[in-house]
């Protein structure tokens, strides 16, 4: 589902970012970390928030939804119909969310508050 550029992504999570650079197919990446469990947020805004090391609490701003074209990436072997270079694998800006427990992917429904 497309989301707007800029709209806001918050931590579920307190924890360590781990990762924060642009990392293949996922564009603009951010990882929190805490123990065992990972969260990742793929096709994030370039401009970042928050810097690899920094503490976040669940419920901190931390980043924007990215946009789709994005440029002065080394290499970036991700091109749109334009040629274009974009976000890792994308064909619009949204945010592609993955949690990991002992490095493998769950189902993130269980780790939010309904």
């Amino acid at each position: 589902m497309e989301q707007a550029v800029g709209t806001k992504l918050y931590s579920c999570m307190d924890g360590t970012v781990s990762f924060l650079a642009f990392k293949g197919a996922g564009g603009y990446t951010l990882t929190v970390k805490n123990g065992n469990i990972s969260v990742s947020f793929c096709h994030i805004s370039p401009n970042f928030l928050v810097k690899k090391g920094d503490k976040v609490k669940k419920g901190q701003h931390i980043a924007n939804v990215g946009p789709k074209n994005v440029y002065g990436v080394k290499n970036n072997p991700y091109k749109d119909s334009k040629g274009n270079p974009t976000n890792g694998a994308t064909t619009g800006s949204h945010l592609h969310l993955t949690i990991r427990k002992d490095g493998k992917a769950v189902n993130p429904l269980s780790f939010f508050d309904f």
